[in-house]
């Protein structure tokens, strides 16, 4: 059973960095396609970036450069490193996990960021 627990989130003044992780358990998070997610208030689910098990990452367009995705497979568990912090930037995040040919099929509980 694939599971996948979010921390770091928090609140930040604009201008500011936060790094959240995504702890995978139940299957090696190597062998997975991995994602964050965002939801704001109001707003409808938001892709931010995705980690391909080959090494490969993308990124929306209002993230690239202020944001890093990243795995430590030792530890089983996938970042996101995000600097110069906006309002906009407020949400909910989600980390999410799928194999090789299936949909987004694993997610979190999600953890809080809030830029004041």
């Amino acid at each position: 059973h694939v599971q996948l627990v979010e921390s770091g989130g928090g609140s930040v003044q604009a201008g500011g960095s936060l790094r959240l992780s995504c702890a995978v358990s139940g299957y090696t998070a190597s062998e997975l396609f991995m994602a964050w997610y965002r939801q704001a208030p109001g707003k409808e689910r938001e892709w931010v970036a995705t980690s391909f098990s080959e090494g490969c990452e993308l990124y929306t367009n209002s993230v690239k450069g202020r944001f890093t995705i990243s795995r430590d497979n030792a530890k089983n568990t996938l970042y996101l490193q995000m600097n110069s912090l906006n309002s906009d930037d407020t949400a909910m995040y989600y980390c999410a996990a799928r194999r090789r040919g299936r949909g987004w099929e694993y997610w979190g509980q999600g953890t809080q960021v809030t830029v004041s």
